[in-house]
């Protein structure tokens, strides 16, 4: 900024130089049109309206799925053949808007079991899937 004196007729006049202002006012406008296209907020959960529930399987009951050490499966205590789990997990989720579910194998099956039941559980529609040990059950 520098200031500029003129001496005359009409006296001293001093004008401030406001270009470098101007020019500091433009490349923070540039400066913060740019940040605002590249910032990105974080996702929103929104409630979503209620629908008419009917069914046994509209409680608010968690569902878990335990695989006992013969390869049996269970759904919330009663037993489900292994080639309709994922069809039970559909039916089980097609009334809910909660779709939580847990899963808890015993310790002697192999992994492969495991990610199979896993698998069905994703593909019926469950996320989040919890995984549930015996130690915890041990603690409650």
């Amino acid at each position: 900024m520098a200031m500029v004196a003129v001496g005359g007729k009409g006296g001293i006049v001093s004008e401030m130089n406001v270009v470098p202002l101007i020019d500091i006012l433009l490349v923070l406008l540039v400066i913060f049109m740019i940040i605002s296209r590249h910032q990105k907020g974080l996702d929103a959960a929104i409630p979503q309206q209620q629908t008419d529930r009917t069914g046994p399987d509209v409680t608010s009951e968690t569902v878990i799925v335990q695989i006992a050490s013969d390869g049996s499966v269970r759904i919330n205590q009663s037993d489900v053949r292994f080639e309709q789990v994922g069809d039970r997990l559909q039916e089980i989720f097609a009334r809910r808007s909660e779709r939580v579910a847990f899963l808890q194998a015993d310790r002697s099956l192999e992994f492969q079991a495991v990610a199979q039941v896993l698998d069905l559980m994703h593909s019926a529609g469950a996320s989040p899937i919890g995984l549930l040990s015996s130690e915890l059950e041990k603690n409650r």
